[in-house]
Parts: C-alpha cells; structure tokens; sequence
C-alpha cells in the first residue's frame, strides 16, 4: 500500500501525536487520586 503523505506532511502528522499525558489517561488518573490511591508514574524500584 502506498504511502498518500508526503515525507514532510508525514513528519508533521507524527509530531502532533503524543504519547504521554493523553486526555483518556488523566481521567483515570484523577479518577484514582480522588479515590485515596497514590501511585508514582516514572518508579525506579518496579
């Protein structure tokens, strides 16, 4: 299949998705907080 983008219109696409901090992923995470559980994202002991 190939591609409809160019490389720079693909390059563009790319950088506008992020991968952290995603609206579904702070829902759950406030979701959590204001249930009494506290976690920490980044643990270096896991």
């Amino acid at each position: 299949m190939p591609d409809v983008h160019t490389p720079q219109q693909r390059s563009y696409n790319m950088s506008r998705i992020k991968g952290k901090d995603t609206k579904p992923e702070l829902l759950v995470r406030k979701f959590l907080h204001a249930r009494g559980f506290r976690y920490k994202l980044h643990d270096k002991t896991l």
